[in-house]
């Protein structure tokens, strides 16, 4: 199957970056049972490394690829990862059962944007008019929130280097 897109160049944003501290924020969080509101700073608190991934909205095929890649990866093994997306729970619930990540992954629900718009990695969704996602980005962040390192993506769609992320982990 060929997929037929335009690679779009993106703005250059302001985004937190290595030493930076990073926003902190409170959202439901949802696993393979429930969802309840979590924030950055308590997930932090409870594990030595965070991966933070910012990805489309689920059923997106940037969303599809990017959370198979890091399943199979098991990036899980070595830090907590969560994602962040304007999906709603109903909708991360599915794409956990989906990807066959319940358990291993869990996923921040944000339909305003809002985190996006703290970390400067908003975007419009092209043909959209008043629809927002974050743009694909990934840090890893200390327990302190210190962010260890930093990837936000410059075209559309774009994805994270792998390999560099496992390094930092």
């Amino acid at each position: 199957m060929e997929l037929d897109f335009d690679v779009v160049d993106l703005d250059p944003v302001d985004h937190p970056d290595e030493g930076d501290t990073a926003p902190d924020f409170t959202r439901p969080l949802v696993n393979d049972e429930f969802w309840e509101d979590e924030s950055l700073s308590s997930l932090c608190a409870d594990s030595d490394r965070v991966v933070l991934v910012f990805h489309a909205m689920d059923g997106a095929f940037p969303a599809t690829y990017i959370w198979n890649e890091i399943r199979d990866r098991a990036w899980h093994e070595q830090a907590t990862v969560v994602g962040v997306s304007i999906s709603t729970p109903y909708e991360h619930k599915q794409l956990l059962e989906e990807r066959d990540i319940e358990g291993d992954y869990r996923l921040f629900s944000d339909p305003a944007n809002g985190v996006a718009e703290q970390y400067d990695i908003d975007m419009d969704l092209d043909g959209m008019a008043g629809i927002e996602e974050p743009r694909p980005s990934v840090f890893v962040l200390d327990s302190d929130r210190t962010i260890e390192y930093a990837w936000v993506a410059q075209e559309w769609p774009d994805f994270p280097d792998y390999d560099d992320v496992e390094a930092q982990l």
